[in-house]
């Protein structure tokens, strides 16, 4: 593990260019730098009101963190020059190296750090807000802390977006990967973890370059009591395989990425504000909150709004205990509907004890509250009437120790200074009310099995499609059930080896990954007499079809070039990609989580005996998808296998149709 102790927290710092080295002295004199900041340039006598110094080995002592702000040729060289100094490390900030089709050269940039750290090339540095140390070329807009959350991102832009945020969150560091050359996202991660005064870290994250080091980091900062939260991009492509089967299209990088954070127990958002509301509870509250919500608001119009938008999240408010319901009403009076969400009308405003009664009452049932209060701009208006209500929040959150969060429906109706009071007496403000139940629907990630890390990745590689007789018969050979069948080259061939079949017959032609869509399937067939050729089939091949089917669904199993086999299940058929009801799961995994996961499936009780009908047996697709998860860790050659449709029976589950592709010798 790289050590990024000095060049996370420097004591000194050396800047090289000319621009870009005065804008990094001006922001450490802006954020209070305790420590010396030394230019380095070969002509100039003065950088930044600084005496510069002609080389690096003029300098008085040897730099904890430098910024290279010199063109990447240059960079290659200082580098070399600043590791055999034993300088703590070194932001990397030119362009021009992989990203611009120069790989060479971002290899001997490596190569001459050797063991010397360095962030990049093509990156934008480091914020260190808790010591004031910027190795920063440009403008943001965080101020010094004491304690607070950490930014780490692999576009620069994005982040100094979030430096700009006036949510009232504390941020401690803000960080940039670049290229990532040679320190990588679970690496920086976990260094800015370490440091005791960070409660939290969030992510934009466009890929994860080490799956299992990345899972490991989640579950450390889990031990240690401090929330990581995530917003992947790019989750719109699929993968180069997605015309072969519905499961690369339905468990393409989204999908699967989603599965890997969640069984890692990485909180994902949607959004940008999501990702700072998030961080705000991780920040109060630590890394999970309960799901019993409950929520109070002054008006009935808010509380149908809550209760709409909620639902799409996946939240719900349980109703108020009979004990509630009673002191409730002793509060409120006969007039007011107890319920959650609550409406407590105005009756109460501006009575701060009979506020805090009811909003102490009702928090005390569940595990956490929302309180919705929009408080006047304090510009135009007077908000001191909200003052009782704001005070009943707080006193709320503290006589009951559980998350009391002040939600405005609007971003711009909670002003900074207000949610900064507010956060340091233990309430957290939350800002739009969209944002708000997004981040507190992630703040509710369960952590990871413990010691949970997903298969060795490796890169995708050419693969035969089997045929389907050739599939049938793994199939069978790993104890999957499949229909009684037979294949030939020919139909001629093959209709004396059907004789044996009990009707009604299916008859498909071999060599289609999509048989349907060619018209190479024919079904309820009494006898293969008088078939007529299939155009483009490479053979034959001729079933017992399946009766008494329930439910037809998907299983698929695929490699991922970053997070190893991926499971999916779902609804399927020829209407599968329509429906697109599927659940992904990053091996490995168990039986009790594959079961959990369909229960996720919007047509869930359509397996489950809905409206009487007949219940699938789940436990034997739960079964053939544990067989199919051991199959493909046990031979590395196996790229993918579709089963699509699986017919679920009330006693049995059998693979009617078998897409795999393998890679051969």
């Amino acid at each position: 593990m790289t050590d990024l102790s000095r060049l996370l927290r420097p004591r000194s710092i050396a800047v090289l260019g000319s621009v870009w080295a005065e804008n990094v002295i001006a922001q450490c004199r802006k954020m209070g730098f305790a420590g010396p900041v030394w230019p380095v340039h070969p002509l100039k006598q003065n950088i930044g009101g600084l005496p510069a110094y002609p080389s690096l080995a003029d300098l008085p002592g040897v730099p904890d963190a430098t910024f290279i702000g010199v063109n990447r040729h240059a960079t290659v060289e200082v580098v070399r020059e600043l590791a055999a100094m034993r300088a703590g490390g070194a932001i990397c900030f030119a362009s021009g190296w992989t990203e611009a089709g120069e790989p060479g050269l971002q290899a001997a940039l490596v190569a001459a750090a050797g063991e010397m750290p360095i962030l990049g090339p093509n990156c934008y540095g480091v914020i260190n807000y808790l010591d004031g140390a910027l190795l920063w070329p440009d403008q943001h807009g965080g101020r010094r802390v004491e304690r607070g959350v950490a930014l780490l991102s692999q576009s620069s832009n994005i982040v100094i977006n979030l430096t700009m945020q006036a949510r009232a969150l504390p941020v401690a560091y803000v960080a940039c990967l670049g290229n990532a050359a040679q320190v990588g996202l679970a690496e920086l991660a976990g260094a800015l973890l370490d440091d005791e005064r960070v409660t939290a870290i969030g992510m934009y994250v466009e890929g994860i370059d080490d799956a299992p080091g990345f899972a490991a980091l989640a579950q450390a900062a889990r031990a240690a009591g401090k929330g990581v939260v995530c917003l992947k991009s790019g989750k719109t492509e699929l993968s180069r395989t997605a015309a072969a089967s519905h499961t690369a299209s339905l468990a393409g990088g989204g999908a699967a990425s989603s599965a890997f954070l969640r069984q890692a127990g990485v909180a994902e958002v949607s959004t940008l504000p999501e990702l700072l509301e998030t961080l705000k509870i991780f920040h109060a509250h630590g890394p999970q909150i309960g799901t019993r919500l409950c929520s109070l608001s002054c008006s009935g119009g808010e509380a149908g709004l809550v209760a709409d938008l909620a639902a799409p999240f996946g939240i719900d408010f349980p109703p108020p205990s009979a004990e509630q319901r009673q002191r409730l009403g002793e509060v409120l009076g006969p007039i007011v509907t107890i319920a959650n969400p609550l409406d407590y009308h105005t009756f109460i405003w501006g009575d701060g004890p009979r506020t805090t009664e009811v909003f102490t009452t009702m928090l005390a049932g569940y595990d956490a509250g929302i309180f919705i209060i929009d408080p006047p701009r304090p510009d135009r208006c007077d908000p001191a009437s909200f003052g009782p209500a704001l005070e009943a929040i707080v006193a709320a959150g503290q006589a009951t120790g559980k998350p009391a969060f002040a939600v405005a429906s609007l971003p711009e109706n909670f002003d900074e200074a207000l949610g900064e009071d507010m956060l340091a007496r233990g309430v957290v403000p939350l800002m739009g009310l969209e944002a708000a139940l997004g981040a507190i629907k992630a703040a509710q990630t369960p952590g990871g099995v413990p010691g949970w890390r997903p298969l060795a990745a490796g890169p995708e590689r050419d693969a035969r499609l089997l045929s389907e007789a050739e599939a049938k018969g793994l199939l069978v050979a790993a104890g999957v059930a499949v229909p009684l069948f037979v294949a030939a080259e020919t139909l001629a061939e093959l209709m004396p080896k059907a004789a044996a079949l009990v009707p009604p017959l299916a008859l498909k032609g071999l060599g289609f990954a999509h048989k349907t869509e060619a018209g190479a399937v024919r079904l309820g067939l009494a006898t293969l007499a008088g078939q007529a050729e299939m155009p483009g089939a490479s053979g034959y091949l001729a079933e017992e079809m399946v009766t008494g089917a329930v439910a037809e669904v998907l299983l698929g199993l695929r490699r991922d070039p970053v997070y190893g086999v991926s499971l999916t299940l779902g609804l399927g058929g020829v209407t599968a990609e329509l429906l697109a009801d599927t659940v992904t799961l990053i091996l490995p995994v168990t039986e009790a989580e594959v079961l959990a996961a369909l229960r996720r499936l919007r047509l869930w009780p359509l397996l489950d005996g809905y409206r009487g009908r007949v219940r699938a047996d789940v436990p034997a697709l739960v079964a053939m998808a544990m067989r199919l998860a051991a199959l493909m860790q046990a031979d590395a050659s196996l790229e993918e296998i579709e089963l699509n449709p699986v017919l679920l029976r009330e006693t049995g589950a059998v693979a009617v149709d078998a897409l795999i592709r393998k890679v051969m010798p």
